[in-house]
């Protein structure tokens, strides 16, 4: 499987809070990146936040299908995944290790858009995104993660 690039990071202070672009992050297992709103425990699905949901990535290529087939033009900040990248199938990496920079996730599942990306957003991108809304991964080992680092399914 080819290797991808972190194209953009995306964090926010809280729930519903306007995304900040970031260069740089610190990933913590257990916690999720330092100054997002999950990691202060502040994000709108805070109570149901586990492990298994501590990043979410996205293919920048879906939010260009979303704009193709849907009309629906999102930056990729819009789409609030932490991660947005370019040149690796996220799907694929479902119950698999991957690499991204030196922090080593685990891919858990589909992040499949809901009602309140939606509410956030515009009305369509909830079906424009669905099954290629991103990637929920778990957070294996502590370390930065930066814009142009890869993506390594390995």
């Amino acid at each position: 499987m080819p290797k991808g690039t972190v194209i953009s990071i995306n964090v926010a202070e809280k729930g519903g809070a306007p995304i900040t672009c970031v260069e740089q992050v610190r990933a913590v297992p257990d916690k999720g990146l330092e100054g997002d709103r999950y990691f202060n425990h502040v994000g709108t699905f805070s109570p149901k936040f586990t492990p298994n949901r501590a990043i979410t990535l996205i293919e920048v290529e879906s939010l260009e299908a979303l704009h193709r087939d849907y009309g629906i033009a999102l930056e990729p900040r819009q789409s609030r995944r932490n991660l947005v990248t370019r040149g690796v199938a996220l799907n694929h990496l479902v119950g698999r290790e991957f690499k991204v920079g030196e922090v080593l996730l685990r891919g858990t599942k589909l992040c499949e858009p809901c009602s309140h990306l939606e509410g956030l957003t515009q009305y369509g991108v909830l079906r424009g995104l669905t099954h290629r809304g991103g990637l929920c991964a778990q957070i294996l080992s502590e370390g930065t993660i930066a814009v142009g680092d890869s993506v390594d399914p390995q």
